[in-house]
């Protein structure tokens, strides 16, 4: 090797032991907050583990449990499902309307996009605690509002029919993150489009169906795979409006899981019960990607 050659060789090096100085804390923090947590999961999920005793190793037992004897969680799994069928493309289908009337030229559009914005930085048990007094059956707003209109208002959380919705409704509350995004995507689709489509004589519908639609499906697909990771772990609303109740009827997976290892420090079946929810989240995921080729559309330049 000549000198030039060694050189050279000595300052990649260098530059490559500088390159792993810098990246060596956030090497060090997912090896210690995502990595070991994350196979340690795996580990006690086939555990029999109660934080004070040291984990019994018991094979599939857990699974078996979950899937042949847990009812609850059964249950708890159709809520899951029913918030992220239901909750999600209401959002989508709102926060984009709520778009298009913000991506208009009316004077002080910037004041609005605020207003609708602003719930989202908000702290979400502020919110939810909010809206705990707004749908109080007896003497919440809302059904002061509707029982002004001669409706009898529903028992909102307090009901086995109306919990659900109820939730849901809060969760729609918080969209503004969503519209964000969508807002942004529809910014940056071509003006030059629209005046060539209006030059045609197309109208509002046929631009939203052959312009907007197509050009913000990119923005779309990932607001999906967001929403959908975020619905199926909703925690905070339900366990601070109902906490599972009535009934069971707003028992989801991740408070589920949070009641098991940290109520009654099961810890290797709550763990099962994550390396479920996972595989749930994972599997929708890759349903989502497989099937965006068909829907989602880039712009090639």
């Amino acid at each position: 090797m000549s000198t030039k050659q060694e050189n050279l060789w000595n300052i990649r090096r260098k530059e490559a032991a500088w390159g792993f100085l810098f990246a060596s804390p956030w090497f060090v923090g997912f090896c210690f907050f995502m990595l070991y947590p994350i196979v340690s999961l795996l580990y006690y999920s086939f555990c029999s583990y109660d934080v004070v005793s040291p984990a019994t190793w018991v094979g599939f037992n857990n699974f078996r449990l979950l899937f042949l004897e847990d009812k609850l969680f059964w249950k708890c799994m159709y809520n899951t499902l029913y918030f992220t069928a239901v909750n999600v493309p209401i959002l989508l289908m709102l926060a984009l309307g709520m778009s298009l009337l913000l991506n208009t030229g009316v004077r002080g559009i910037y004041i609005f996009r605020t207003i609708f914005y602003m719930p989202t930085v908000v702290p979400i048990i502020s919110l939810t605690i909010l809206w705990v007094w707004l749908l109080n059956p007896q003497y919440g707003l809302v059904n002061s509002l509707l029982s002004y209109v001669g409706i009898i208002g529903p028992g909102w959380f307090a009901s086995v029919a109306w919990a659900k919705p109820g939730i849901i409704l809060l969760r729609l509350y918080m969209l503004g993150s969503t519209m964000i995004i969508f807002l942004a995507g529809l910014q940056d689709i071509p003006r030059s489009l629209y005046e060539s489509a209006e030059i045609d004589g197309a109208n509002s519908v046929i631009k939203f169906l052959y312009i907007t639609l197509p050009m913000l499906t990119p923005t779309l697909f990932f607001n999906l795979i967001i929403n959908v990771i975020n619905s199926f772990q909703i925690f905070t609303e339900v366990y601070i409006t109902t906490a599972g109740g009535p009934a069971g009827s707003t028992n989801t997976l991740v408070l589920y899981l949070y009641t098991t290892g940290f109520n009654h420090f099961k810890m290797g079946y709550a763990s099962a019960i994550v390396a479920i929810l996972f595989l749930l989240i994972f599997a929708c995921t890759i349903v989502i990607f497989s099937t965006s080729h068909r829907w989602v559309h880039y712009e090639r330049g």
